[in-house]
């Protein structure tokens, strides 16, 4: 049965601390809906079934987006009696709306920028739903200092950027209040959400590092939700991110969203790694698409980066004060050829380094004294901090000491704006500069030069006549660390630490020839101007309308606590085995085949001492005493230890290293089932693994008589892996004449000879029973891993083969709830035992009569 179970995860992630910011009850929103139909309140305590309260009379598809900030601006009204409210026309959440369905309905969740008061807090929700589709989310003063200025932006923000905090004074250390609090935003975010989503209907598209943990909120309540998220900042490497305490929470967090984005195939990458591990997950690619298997779902990996708003961009060129603007800068800077850099004041935008390159090129090319001008525009800080200060006081020094170096009378080498600048005054400088120079040491996209890029196209002349006839021409020297960096292949890249390359490069920019700049200038219009905003959303929209088409199709169960919640989703005829209705339809058979996989079925695979207790041992030789069972344990273990273990059970069958050696019974000797008795392979193959082995440590090979495993468990993981995939190829090369087969498994690579699977023996012994005139009614086959699938296909095309009747009761069984060739399941290897006692119990052991012997056959 699906979860109902709801867990107060800021409560379990943490412990038990003090609630945070006691606010007064308030009234709820309403349900925000499309068409008429009657929904139940959601009790905070009280979790929702995956299926939605809504039942409606037709399906309209709506997006709710969720981010820190709603697109809206508020200010108080001049008699300071309520608010008004308008659009943010640069917020990013309102442009995306251009590449939604047209009839798609867009609800926005979100805080605002200003301290509404509690008593007002009420009013203004229903004003901003009513009138603007947005529901506001009221965090309290302390959970928001600690979730914003804390936790975002002394914690994740540098970790993100790759500063670690390696002393209490840089950095800063981890806190675990600050983690507590951004939970607790979360959450309460996630109420906001809950209360206006129709969960069968809705999406839901989730933005950026703030509410990374947002979507194990949602997905515990919804299981089918359909959710994305999308990462604006860069994602870090897996050295640097797994130096955050709960960097396996946010992990998993995240993986409960149906689809994740990037802006750039290096920070998709480190979250594939750190997936891999930490988590032990590895993705696939298949037919353009990146997907990670995650208890049955299959998360789509988005790389795509984020456009700019074309028609705004335009509209602003048309505008005459825009035009007088320009004609303004083009007489302060005339003669002069015009740098510029728009950047946010904050320590991982490089500005001081820009304005070091810029002094070296005025050092080392003396012609640009006195001709070229950096234009400096720095946006107002958005955090705070003793870092930030201190770049600000390295900046203010650096601008001084250029001026008094080359600056003279009509010259100023750098202009620095350090104010607030419109899109219209932008769009201004935009316009009249050569080259736009961005040297941020981490971003994660910086649409700047996109910006420039259009202004530079400007608008066709007919629509504005001063625009400059002739050809069009820009150029960029971009830090190679930003994202939008790949796309911009007719841009100087460069290394922002570098400072005399960096100087370099914005000379070879300004000095580059007009037909060069021309061609680099159209390659990169070409790009800008299809992939909008509008373009970056409708592909994502698609990528998540894809990736969640079979939610309603699958079963789902949600399990774990606090962030350890997922969702499994499987085949909807995938079932648990039933103890009581195995044990009844059991008792009515009169021929039974019992196959039992012994790894990680019944031994559980943590377990050290691999010797089976003497409750296994019990259980089995009673099953296997029974007249009317013909038991097997099916391993890839050697028959030595297999037959050592198992030797008081006289009347067991055992087949080992996969089916290559087989026996009856403890009684009969053992066949040799493989086509090939010839081992001279080993001598190619051995080798080769031997190689790998000294090259990667913690990796070793183990021997068997008919086969050889390169074991890579206690390697690093992802060398482990690649020396794997390098391997597998590398074996299929050299023995690619040679009768045997070469398969990658879980952490091994083996080599075996053709024709030897678990498949082939349930096949055999299925075959030999019926020829014996005792064809099986019952099967129970049970395994836990991939060799075991094999046993799972036979036994479920053996009706249909004519081995088995169409009466036989079939039950295939996997271990573990996770996708399978199987139809049934079982937890853990001791609800193996406990199943397989249960059948002891109801067994009839009786006088032996091997099945297998040349009498019976």
């Amino acid at each position: 049965m699906m979860s109902k179970s709801y867990t107060n995860l800021l409560d379990l992630a943490s412990g038990n601390f003090p609630v945070m910011g006691q606010t007064r009850e308030k009234k709820r929103l309403p349900r925000v809906m499309t068409v008429p139909g009657v929904i139940s309140e959601l009790d905070d305590d009280q979790a929702n079934s995956a299926s939605s309260d809504v039942q409606s009379s037709f399906i309209q598809d709506r997006i709710i987006i969720v981010a820190n900030q709603l697109p809206v601006k508020a200010k108080r009204r001049p008699d300071n009696k309520g608010w008004s409210f308008s659009w943010d026309d640069d917020s990013l959440l309102l442009q995306l709306k251009d590449g939604l369905p047209e009839e798609m309905e867009v609800l926005y969740v979100g805080s605002l920028k200003v301290d509404v008061d509690p008593n007002e807090q009420d009013d203004v929700s229903q004003l901003l739903l009513d009138r603007f589709k947005c529901v506001p989310a009221f965090l309290p003063h302390d959970i928001l200092m600690k979730f914003y200025h804390g936790f975002c932006k002394q914690h994740l923000w540098p970790l993100f950027h790759y500063m670690l905090p390696f002393s209490a004074n840089h950095g800063g250390r981890f806190d675990r209040s600050l983690w507590e609090a951004y939970v607790a935003a979360n959450k309460i975010f996630s109420q906001r959400v809950i209360e206006v989503i129709n969960p069968e209907d809705d999406y839901v598209w989730i933005h950026d590092y703030h509410l990374m943990v947002l979507p194990t909120f949602l997905r515990r309540r919804f299981n089918r939700l359909r959710m994305g998220f999308f990462l604006h900042s860069p994602f870090p490497s897996s050295e640097i991110y797994r130096t955050l305490p709960v960097r396996e929470e946010i992990l998993k967090a995240l993986l409960n969203s149906d689809l994740i984005g990037f802006h750039t195939f290096d920070y998709a990458r480190h979250f594939l790694s750190c997936c891999s591990r930490m988590l032990g997950l590895e993705y696939q690619s298949k037919r353009g698409y990146i997907g990670l298997e995650y208890y049955g779902r299959t998360i789509g990996i988005k790389i795509m980066p984020v456009g700019i708003h074309m028609a705004q961009i335009e509209s602003v060129l048309r505008l005459a004060d825009k035009e007088w603007r320009v004609g303004e800068l083009k007489q302060q800077f005339e003669g002069k050829t015009v740098l510029l850099g728009v950047d946010d004041m904050d320590v991982f935008k490089g500005v001081n380094l820009k304005l070091l390159a810029m002094e070296q090129m005025l050092k080392l090319h003396p012609k640009w004294k006195g001709r070229a001008v950096l234009i400096q525009i720095t946006n107002p800080a958005r955090g705070r901090g003793k870092d930030l200060e201190e770049i600000e006081a390295e900046i203010q020094a650096s601008c001084k000491r250029i001026k008094e170096t080359f600056g003279q009378p009509g010259y100023e080498p750098i202009v620095f704006i350090d104010r607030p600048v419109s899109l219209n005054e932008r769009v201004a400088y935009y316009t009249i500069a050569e080259c736009v120079v961005v040297t941020a040491v981490r971003d994660g996209m910086n649409l700047t030069p996109y910006e420039y890029i259009v202004c530079r196209q400007g608008v066709s002349e007919s629509e504005s006549s001063s625009e400059q006839s002739g050809p069009k021409k820009s150029m960029l020297v971009v830090s190679e660390f930003i994202g939008c960096s790949p796309s911009l292949s007719g841009a100087i890249r460069v290394n922002p630490w570098n400072i005399e390359a960096t100087a370099e490069a914005m000379n070879e920019a300004i000095s580059m020839a007009d037909a060069e700049k021309q061609l680099r200038h159209e390659k990169h219009y070409r790009y800008v101007s299809s992939h909008d905003v509008a373009f970056w959303s409708r592909s994502f929209f698609q990528d998540m309308e894809r990736t969640c088409k079979d939610h309603f199709r699958r079963r789902c169960w949600g399990i774990g606590f606090s962030f350890g919640f997922r969702v499994v989703a499987l085949d909807p005829n995938f079932r648990k085995l039933s103890i009581d209705h195995i044990v009844s339809v059991y008792l009515r058979s009169k021929n039974r085949a019992i196959l039992l996989d012994y790894d990680g079925t019944v031994m559980p695979q943590t377990s050290h001492n691999k010797t089976p207790s003497a409750e296994v041992i019990s259980i089995i030789n009673t099953l296997s005493g029974d007249i009317k069972n013909a038991v097997f344990v099916v391993s890839g273990r050697g028959r030595e230890s297999l037959g050592k273990w198992f030797s008081p059970c006289k009347k067991l069958g055992i087949a080992a290293e996969h089916g290559y050696f087989m026996r009856w019974s403890a009684n009969d000797e053992w066949e040799v089932c493989g086509q090939n008795n010839e081992f001279g392979w080993k001598e190619i193959a051995e080798p080769v693994m031997k190689l790998y082995t000294e090259a990667t440590d913690g990796s070793y090979i183990e021997s068997k008589e008919s086969a050889l495993v390169w074991h890579h468990r206690d390697a690093d993981l992802g060398f482990g892996y690649s020396q794997a995939k390098e391997m597998l190829d590398h074996l299929e090369s050299v023995l690619a004449n040679e009768p045997v087969g070469v398969k990658s498994g879980q952490f091994i690579v083996e080599v075996k000879p053709q024709g030897v699977s678990k498949g082939v023996v349930a096949e055999k012994i299925l075959t030999t029973m019926a020829e014996s005139g005792r064809q099986a009614d019952f099967v129970l086959c049970i395994g836990d891993d991939r060799s075991d699938e094999d046993m799972f296909e036979i036994i479920s095309s053996a009706i249909s083969s004519g081995v088995l009747s169409s009466n036989t009761s079939v039950f295939a069984c996997t271990v573990g709830q996770k996708p399978s060739k199987a139809k049934y399941y079982l937890d853990d290897p001791a609800e193996v035992v406990i199943m397989l006692e249960a059948l002891a119990e109801a067994s009839d052991p009786e006088p032996f009569n091997d099945i297998g012997s040349e009498g019976s056959r």
